[in-house]
């Protein structure tokens, strides 16, 4: 199979669509456009400094450290697949029409594998080893992606676009806040055989799941695109895109990564323009007394107000409680731009999180440890390649991850216990916040404000 493959040329189908250039393709799709949240006051001050800023994403990957795999049987009329899949129950309804079988004779088996983070290609594998075995019943079949194939068809984590228009009175408090966000949908996990790859490739194909957003509270694209904060007027607006240029799904976190990326980038710009100590500026806005105490313990873990810059060396800050009812997080990271080499450093990376009653604490520490890795990955470095027609990146010289010289020389995770209340969850609550950290820190460095990521592109260009 693999010499079959090699030796295989890519012709392109001519129905195959061109993707637009990103992220000003996401403006030209079809949209559908919901106002999630909206607030007005009409005694509020009149606005005297505007913002106006476009913050985006690229496509990216999940970037497993394992290709996905998958092992299938077929024996006395009963199907069993072993698989990595996030979810053995729907796969199982999906394989099951793709194999013209009776749910109850299906059967699958979750196994460990390699950590993915969403929907990665597991679900795909297991489709592919499915019908193999069918072909081959009674022989044991293991079916494993390459790494060029992986990276080549896995769903990927969507594109995304958000505009933040705001206003500051002439005390220098935020009255007008407008956030919009583009964005395709964060779930194409497979409930029917057209999810899978191999449904829509077989002879006649099977028709995907028609694409549809995740409503708040807990969101999709939008998710924690509403602000924590208390401004008088606010309008947020989700403009979902049903047509997927490129196949996308599930990615950690969803659209929090990219929306905490711009309001908490906002943030600082507004504090900026009012004279205002970023975390001052924060609590100014803050009545959450939870979140307010977040921010203090990270600013004081840091040392924030004895922080003192040097040359291409700066603090970033940022806030937010996950989907607005999950954990709350606060990061603050010291980072350096070392210019004849195009790198960035991160000195420092101090958290504090505040998930309700603790009960494993060390659990919530790994948690965020890990979060705050994987989102210093996304936001500096990854960005999935693609020619227009196809992707173009198929291992890791053409996808860089952050790599074990990047890490944070000391991450430092603050956790806030509070026995006796509701447990909030801590999983996916660091990778926004750390994101605009970063882009904070970065600004704080070099006096140049990126709003698009990768944020390390052309870092050895910047005065």
């Amino acid at each position: 199979a693999l010499r079959v493959a090699n030796q295989s040329a890519w012709a392109r189908d001519a129905a195959v669509p061109a993707l637009p250039p990103m992220p000003d393709g996401l403006l030209e799709m079809r949209r559908e456009s919901k106002v999630i949240d909206t607030r007005r006051d009409a005694a509020a001050a009149p606005g005297v400094r505007r913002l106006s800023a476009r913050y985006d994403r690229p496509y990216l990957m999940h970037g497993a450290i394992g290709p996905s795999c998958a092992v299938a049987l077929m024996a006395e009329g009963q199907l069993t697949v072993w698989t990595h899949s996030q979810g053995v129950e729907p796969l199982r309804t999906a394989i099951a029409e793709l194999v013209a079988m009776p749910a109850d004779r299906v059967r699958c088996v979750h196994r460990e594998g390699a950590g993915c983070y969403g929907h990665n290609g597991a679900d795909d594998v297991a489709g592919d080893a499915a019908l193999v075995a069918c072909a081959m019943p009674g022989v044991p079949v293991r079916l494993q992606w390459s790494r060029e194939q992986e990276h080549g068809w896995e769903p990927l984590g969507p594109a995304m676009l958000a505009q933040i228009d705001a206003t500051l009175d002439a005390s220098g408090r935020i009255v007008n806040w407008r956030h919009q966000v583009w964005s395709n949908t964060h779930s194409t996990r497979p409930v029917a055989a057209g999810d899978l790859l191999a449904g829509v490739e077989v002879v006649p194909p099977f028709v995907p799941t028609p694409p549809k957003p995740i409503p708040q509270p807990n969101g999709g694209g939008d998710r924690n695109a509403i602000p924590l904060y208390r401004f008088a007027n606010q309008s947020i607006v989700s403009h979902f895109l049903p047509d997927m240029p490129v196949r996308v799904s599930a990615l950690r976190g969803l659209g929090a990564h990219l929306n905490i990326f711009a309001l908490e980038s906002a943030m600082d710009e507004l504090a900026a323009a009012a004279g205002r100590d970023p975390v001052a500026f924060r609590l100014a806005h803050l009545d959450d007394p939870r979140a307010a105490d977040v921010i203090r313990r990270a600013a004081a873990r840091f040392g924030w107000s004895r922080y003192r810059p040097r040359p291409n060396r700066g603090r970033g800050f940022a806030f937010a409680r996950y989907k607005n009812h999950g954990a709350y997080c606060a990061v603050a990271l010291d980072v350096e731009r070392i210019p004849d080499e195009g790198r960035l450093i991160v000195h420092r990376a101090v958290v504090a999180v505040d998930s309700g009653e603790a009960v494993n604490p060390d659990g919530i520490r790994n948690q965020v440890e890990g979060g705050v890795l994987q989102s210093l990955s996304w936001t500096a470095y990854e960005a999935a390649g693609h020619d227009g027609t196809r992707r173009t990146d198929y291992d890791w010289s053409g996808y860089p991850i952050l790599r074990f010289a990047d890490v944070p020389h000391s991450v430092a995770v603050e956790v806030i216990d509070r026995p006796g209340t509701p447990f909030l969850g801590t999983g996916e609550c660091a990778q926004g916040p750390t994101a605009a950290a970063l882009a904070n820190a970065l600004a704080a460095a070099t006096g140049v404000r990126t709003r698009s990521m990768p944020l390390a592109g052309g870092l050895a260009t910047r005065s």
